[in-house]
């Protein structure tokens, strides 16, 4: 079967702008001297994860290269062997090379030590750790890749990186990301790269599919490519295996996927060996049509007002939801502020509501959210929160969609809060517990639905207080 180039096998492949060269040239040459020699398809990826642009850095540095495929392909001797040959073309590069699972971090790095056996390659290469944990090749140009991993916390702690591979990451949680992803900051070039396969059902996925929906809106600045079969193809058909795996029959035996075929379930096979994501059939939480019938350009403002603050898991904004309950039990919802946390602070939210409190009947925060880490700044201002749970964020976002529903519930036009609109245009839900229950939850890692979460804990808040600022006291002298 002859070769074929990546952008004749891939699914999909997106490509970041203005591309004017890639360090692949050196990079080839380099690995082809030591005896490696790259696949067509190979060769592309390389090329677009170390293009340039014309001023000198990488294409891909703001979003990064992603791959999905099947099992079994060879991305990870494809990726291992450019970056090792990068370690020598660039002294004192640092790179991580970290998994969610110890074993496959173990694997990926017997594979490197093999590398750095080499002949050609070993004299590059100054010494190799391998304590468990410390796993490190260091190259005598001051170079280092470093292994771990996520489970273990390997990665917490590190600085000045240069290059970030996450293998597995189907299974890359939002807070790993998190806590992994500053590492690269103080680097003047950084690339991160994200290798997985199709995520199965109840992997925490969020951020690996948060980066195909990017990928797949048009997002620049990123590489995404997608090895797999046609989604409606017979899953015997040769011609779609090879096309989900071009290291099918070359290197991948039709003995070993047929082994897969056997022992896995349709949908594990489509996943595993042919790459083929799950059809995704979630919807927006929110019907747009009541959204959109339910906005008003001046709202009724006489009642009990309660806030709610929260922000995203990256802590990267803080929003303030506001609610309004009148008589009636009608309610209507705004999103009062809504700022930027990395040129704003935090501070701004604690004085707002210390001077909105006098005038207010409840203020919530949930227990998990990251704005909950401004309740000592609140109660010292004299502020009362009511800081809700799990079981009071089901009845909270129960009690929206009944309100919606039931046209009890207004809010200001999307144009006048586009934050919110977009929230609630991207929102899904997620089960809590086992009782019927659901969350607001992100349909990507992109996708800020604070303040959603912010109007709908106002509601709440301002549903089940007892404290009234307008009521008159009776004083008995």
């Amino acid at each position: 079967m002859p070769e074929r180039r990546l952008s004749e096998i891939a699914q999909t492949l997106k490509q970041p702008t203005g591309i004017v060269g890639s360090e692949f040239v050196k990079v080839r040459k380099a690995a082809g001297a030591a005896g490696i020699h790259y696949d067509l398809w190979q060769q592309g990826l390389l090329y677009l994860l170390l293009a340039r642009r014309a001023d000198g850095k990488y294409a891909c540095g703001e979003g990064g290269t992603v791959v999905s495929s099947c099992r079994q392909i060879g991305k990870t001797f494809t990726v291992g062997t450019a970056m090792f040959m990068l370690a020598i073309l660039h002294p004192g590069l640092k790179v991580i090379w970290t998994a969610h699972h110890t074993r496959t971090s173990d694997e990926t790095f017997a594979d490197m030590c093999d590398l750095a056996r080499n002949k050609l390659l070993s004299r590059y290469v100054e010494r190799i750790r391998r304590a468990n944990g410390q796993q490190e090749i260091t190259f005598r140009g001051g170079g280092r890749i470093m292994f771990g991993a996520r489970e273990n916390g390997f990665g917490r702690g590190l600085h000045s990186v240069d290059v970030e591979i996450f293998d597995e990451a189907q299974i890359l949680t939002v807070r790993a990301l998190d806590n992994m992803l500053p590492v690269v900051n103080t680097s003047p070039d950084p690339l991160v790269v994200f290798l997985g396969n199709p995520p199965k059902p109840g992997d925490p996925s969020e951020v690996f599919e948060g980066k195909r929906a990017a990928a797949l809106a048009g997002t620049d600045g990123m590489v995404y490519v997608e090895l797999a079969a046609d989604r409606d193809a017979d899953i015997d058909d040769r011609e779609q295996w090879a096309k989900a795996n071009p290291s099918y029959p070359k290197r991948t035996s039709e003995t070993a996927i047929l082994r897969m075929r056997n022992l896995m379930t349709d949908d594990s096979f489509r996943r595993e060996a042919l790459g083929v994501w799950d059809a995704v059939s979630s919807h927006a939480a929110i019907d747009p049509k009541r959204w959109a019938d339910t906005a008003v350009d001046e709202p009724d403002r006489d009642g009990l007002v309660g806030y709610a603050l929260d922000m995203p898991p990256d802590r990267s904004s803080l929003a303030i939801g506001g609610a309004i309950r009148h008589g009636d039990g009608t309610m209507h919802v705004e999103l009062r502020e809504f700022r930027a946390t990395q040129s704003a602070g935090t501070m701004w939210a604690v004085d707002y509501i210390t001077e909105h409190w006098p005038r207010t009947a409840s203020v919530a925060i949930d227990a998990q959210s990251p704005a909950a880490a401004l309740l000592p700044d609140l109660r010292s201002r004299g502020v009362r929160v009511t800081v809700t749970n799990a079981q009071d964020m089901g009845r909270a976002c129960g009690m929206f969609q009944d309100m919606l529903r039931d046209r009890k519930l207004t809010h200001l036009p999307d144009s006048r809060q586009p934050a919110l609109a977009m929230a609630v245009a991207n929102a899904t839900t997620r089960n809590i517990g086992t009782g019927g229950a659901i969350g607001w939850n992100r349909t990507g890692g992109d996708i800020d639905i604070s303040p959603l979460v912010a109007i709908t804990l106002a509601m709440f808040g301002v549903r089940v207080t007892k404290r009234d600022p307008n009521r008159r006291q009776e004083v008995m002298i």
